[in-house]
Order: structure tokens, then C-alpha cells, then sequence
């Protein structure tokens, strides 16, 4: 029999409306699992207590046939999405012991469908980085090995702890938010499927807030179909939230057919960047294969201000990092540093430098000066002009095509602390996801292969606004072509 563990969201759910097993002895396998994985340091807050209630809720209402959408499928939650009386801390010493008194709506509306959730997941801090070692609980442990070497491998960033207990199997599905390819690039890395939504799709309240105009709550899953499934719980209308689109949430997982015939899928040339594997590209060139097969018809396309886009979005997503992150002072709630004698701006030079590491501090310095009098018009004017130029690049290639294809990342996994020194090489992990975030299109990461390591390597769909069935078809179809079912090997 198949390891309770190693189903996946979607054979969870069949699983139990046969009744092949209960709520609770799903919910008890992964909280196990969660114990057993302690040295991969992915969850920050363990909750079986929550988890445990949640199931025998649901074995209830599945007996009373008044389950919801996830009854019984046990989750995992990014450490960004504030839960009612449950630690949340952006993995920040800053807000160590903050346990709000409300619940984020994205977290509401899955709890609200039955799921249980097993803890709060690890992060790069505030979500500000490309392999989750910028946290202050430590970095994430992938759980992938190169072959024939014990070498430890980042998991990919921020939503660096969601993929690697995906991976692991240690939750069906993972809340993560995506800022400019925080969910899509650790998908990659870790060899499960990713989506982040067009901007407003999800809503953004109770979420701790890095860059506000980019910044979009997603999921990682084993399958497309479970990410979509996921979603369809996420989504919807949030009147507390002035960016959330009041749109109709379609039942994206009724709709997954494989079927590419009559679209056009463009293949975008700047996408060839210098110093991009080898292997990503080959595989590549077997994705646009894959979607030929499939029924698409391939396409060249042009996205002319694609090379401007990284370092636009390191201006844009600092400048309101900086606004955003200013409400962390001491004062109300989190970290507090008092020096003796000192003033109240004292307290807050103190709490700020102790309580924030030193990629927050970076990033808050970077967008305090582009926003700063004298650097405002040169600066984050002038990105944002770019940014605007960036979304009409998609918009004109809306006209030839339907979607399109790309790499994820340009490289595999890396190991810890192999770009910890120079953070450009670092910012260039997300240099094929960030067009998509800054013009707020759904993109989704598919596992699709694996590299001369045996380590997993991603393909990227981009889609319309608001075209999730798209994406998420496509990906289907990919899926299906690819056939991955490499895992990692246990090694924890």
C-alpha cells in the first residue's frame, strides 16, 4: 500500500470519500513525517494539536457529507500569513513571539474548507531572498542531494520552507507568496509544481507585506491538479483588500484537459541569457517539443525590455520594502531594544539594526535612497516607467500568441552559502521570473526534468491576466509529456 505521505492532494481527497482511511490517520502520517524532518529546519512552529482538531472536524463533516473542498488534507503555511494565536514572524527576530489576534483571509478561506494545517513554514526574512538563508531561524535544508556527494542544497527562496516540505512529503500542499518568483523558483529547485496568480486573484490582507504592488499569495503542490484545487479554495473577492479583483473564481481543476490545439505558445527570445545551463536550455527545447505534441502552435515573440527588468524590480520592490517596513519600530508590537539612556530615536536605531538581518537592512537602505529627495525622478520614477514598458512587451505579445514558455531559473539548486557573498549573483536566480511579477500575470512552474546531478529543473508558463485555466492547462499538458516522478531520497 501506498505511503499515506506520498498521495497526492488529489488522491488524498478521493482517498477519503471512499473512506480508505480516516481524516485523522492522514493528519497523524504527516505529522510524523513533520517530527521525522526536523533537520531540514522547514516548518518554524509545529501545530499538531491545530492539525489533529481540524481532522476529526472533517471526518465528521465527511461522514455528515457536509465536507468542504480540503476536509482532512493536511497543509503547510508560509510564516507570512498571520494565524489567530499562532506564532507569525516572517522568520524576522523582529516579530518573534507575535501571535496575531486575527487571520489572514487566504488562511481563513482554507481553514474554512477543511484543511488542517501541521505549522508554519520557514522563509528567507520578510520574504527578501532566493534560497531561504536569509531567515533568523537558519536556512532550509533542501531535500535533494547531488548524486554521489552529501553536499546540503538550498531549497530555493523565500517560499524556500513550503517547497522543501512539499518535496519531502511532509504536507499535500504549501501556501507561498511570490513577489518577483518566490514561489515559481524554489517549485523549480525542488522539483514540484508552483503557481502564483494574477495579481489580485488572491488576497493580500493579513499578509505581512513586502513589496504591495507585487506581492501575491500562491501555492506549492506535487501536481498541477493539486495546485489548482488549491487555488480554487484561495481565490476570490476579499473586500478588505483594495487590490483583490471581484471576479468569479472558475473550478480550475474540472478544467484541466492537456489539450493545446488552436493555441498559439510564444517562445520569447531574450530568455537566452548569457551563463544559463546548458541543461535548461535542452530542456527547454523539449518543453516547446512537448507543446507541439501537444497540439500548440510555437511561435517567436519579443518582450524588448526584458533585460531591464531585474533591475527594475530591485528598485521598485526595495523603495516600498522601505515604506512598508517602517511600521517595525519597537513600539507596537514585536522586538523591542531600549538603550539605557537613550532616546525614543535610540530605541528605534537599536530595535531596527538588532531586530532585521542584514539582507532586510540592504534592501531598506537601497529603497530609503531611491525614494530619498534628489534620487526619487532618477531612480524609482524612472523604474516604474520601465515597469510600464514591461507590461505593454506582454501586452503586444498577447497578439501572436496565447502563452508562454521559459526556463524557471537558469540554473539547478545550489549549494549553502555558494551565493551568500554576492548578492547579484544571487538577484539573478529570479531573472526569468520577475517580468511575469512585475506586470502581474499568472506563471506557474512545472517539474520537468532533471539535470547531470539528478537534481530537478523547471519550465515556466506565463498567461494572460486572469487566464489561470490557461497556465494551468498547459502546465497539464507539460506535466503529462514530462512524466517526472523523481523524488528526493530520504537522507533526514
Amino acid at each position: 500500500m501506498t505511503a499515506l505521505t506520498d498521495l497526492t492532494l488529489g488522491q488524498m481527497k478521493a482517498g477519503l470519500a471512499a473512506r480508505d482511511f480516516s481524516a485523522r490517520e492522514l493528519v497523524q502520517a504527516h505529522v510524523a513525517a513533520v517530527e521525522a524532518a526536523r533537520p531540514l529546519n522547514a516548518f518554524t512552529v509545529e501545530t499538531p494539536e491545530i492539525a489533529l482538531a481540524a481532522a476529526d472536524a472533517a471526518d465528521k463533516a465527511l461522514a455528515d457529507g457536509t465536507a468542504g473542498l480540503l476536509a482532512g488534507i493536511p497543509l503547510g503555511i508560509k510564516d507570512l500569513f498571520c494565524t489567530r494565536g499562532v506564532e507569525t514572524t516572517a522568520s524576522s527576530n523582529i516579530l518573534k513571539g507575535f501571535r496575531p489576534r486575527y487571520e489572514s483571509s487566504v488562511t481563513a478561506r482554507l481553514f474554512d474548507a477543511g484543511a488542517a494545517m501541521l505549522g508554519k513554514l520557514n522563509l528567507d526574512e520578510f520574504a527578501m531572498g532566493s534560497s531561504n538563508e536569509t531567515s533568523a531561524f537558519g536556512p532550509v535544508i533542501s531535500p535533494w542531494r547531488p548524486q554521489g556527494s552529501d553536499a546540503k542544497l538550498v531549497p530555493g527562496g523565500s517560499s524556500g520552507g513550503s517547497s522543501a516540505a512539499v518535496a519531502a512529503r511532509l504536507c499535500a500542499a504549501a501556501t507561498g507568496t511570490d513577489t518577483g518568483g518566490s514561489i515559481r523558483q524554489p517549485a523549480a529547485f525542488t522539483g514540484v509544481a508552483g503557481i502564483k496568480p494574477t495579481y489580485g486573484r488572491c488576497s493580500r490582507w493579513g499578509i505581512i507585506a513586502f513589496a504591495s504592488s507585487l506581492d501575491q499569495a500562491g501555492v506549492l503542490a506535487r501536481t498541477v491538479e493539486d495546485c489548482a484545487i488549491m487555488l480554487e479554495a484561495m481565490a476570490g473577492f476579499d473586500p478588505k483588500d483594495s487590490t483583490s479583483l471581484d471576479v468569479p473564481v472558475p473550478a480550475w481543476s474540472a478544467g484541466l484537459k492537456g489539450d493545446l490545439r488552436g493555441k498559439r505558445i510564444g517562445i520569447p527570445r531574450e530568455y537566452r541569457v548569457d551563463g544559463m545551463d546548458p541543461t535548461v536550455d535542452a530542456l527547454w527545447q523539449q518543453g516547446i517539443a512537448w507543446a507541439r505534441d501537444a497540439g500548440a502552435e510555437i511561435v517567436d515573440v519579443s518582450l524588448p525590455h526584458t533585460g531591464e527588468a531585474l533591475p527594475t524590480y530591485y528598485i521598485v520592490a526595495p523603495a516600498e520594502a522601505s515604506s512598508n517596513l517602517a511600521r517595525y519600530d519597537g513600539v507596537r508590537y514585536g522586538m523591542r531594544v531600549t538603550p539605557e539612556g537613550g532616546s525614543l530615536a535610540d530605541m528605534y536605531s537599536a530595535t531596527r539594526a538588532e531586530g532585521f538581518g542584514a539582507e532586510v537592512r540592504r534592501r531598506i537602505m537601497i529603497g530609503t535612497y531611491v525614494l530619498s529627495a534628489g534620487y526619487y525622478d532618477a531612480y524609482y520614477l524612472k523604474a516604474q516607467k520601465v515597469r510600464a514598458l514591461i507590461a505593454l512587451d506582454f501586452e503586444r505579445a498577447w497578439e501572436s500568441c496565447d502563452l508562454l514558455l521559459t526556463p524557471t531559473a537558469p540554473t539547478a539548486a545550489f549549494e549553502l552559502g555558494a551565493k551568500s557573498a554576492d548578492p547579484i549573483a544571487m538577484y539573478l536566480n529570479d531573472v526569468f521570473t520577475v517580468p511575469a511579477s512585475l506586470a502581474g500575470l499568472p506563471a506557474m512552474s512545472v517539474p520537468a526534468g532533471l539535470d547531470s546531478s539528478g537534481l530537478p529543473l523547471g519550465l515556466q508558463l506565463i498567461g494572460r491576466p486572469l487566464d489561470e485555466m490557461g497556465v494551468l492547462d498547459a502546465a497539464f499538458a507539460l506535466e503529462r509529456a514530462a512524466a517526472f516522478r523523481a523524488a528526493p531520497a530520504r537522507w533526514w
